[in-house]
């Protein structure tokens, strides 16, 4: 594989699951509140069927993170992580990426499972 495609795979896989959670807490937030707003009300949407497909989408970017900082991790592995030059930075980032990416899941499960059991819209 070329150091480009797997420096492509390696970013990716370091950034895609972040990405993808703070794009479902943001988007999430936008539908729990044009729901729970009189004018959003009138729309006639599910927030919890909306949650759910947020959360689906971004636990499937987040696994697709995962199986490229994999695919980085395993195209690098006889290199040590403390290697000089790009492979080294390659290989940390990825090993770095495989564990992130299992919590960034983990996160967006729970997320998308409490967004849809404590739906918002009553009061404190």
């Amino acid at each position: 594989m070329t150091r480009a495609r797997l420096e492509l795979l390696q970013w990716f896989g370091l950034l895609g699951g972040a990405l993808a959670w703070a794009t479902q807490q943001v988007v999430g937030y936008g539908i729990a509140d044009s729901a729970c707003d009189v004018a959003g009300s009138q729309w006639g949407l599910d927030a919890a069927t909306w949650q759910t497909v947020a959360a689906i989408i971004a636990g499937i970017i987040v696994l697709a993170a995962w199986g490229a900082s994999f695919l980085a991790f395993r195209e690098t592995q006889e290199i040590d992580a403390d290697a000089p030059g790009p492979a080294g930075r390659i290989h940390f980032f990825a090993q770095a990426a495989l564990l992130g990416n299992v919590l960034f899941f983990v996160i967006v499960v729970l997320s998308g499972v409490s967004t849809v059991y404590h739906l918002p819209c009553h009061q404190a």
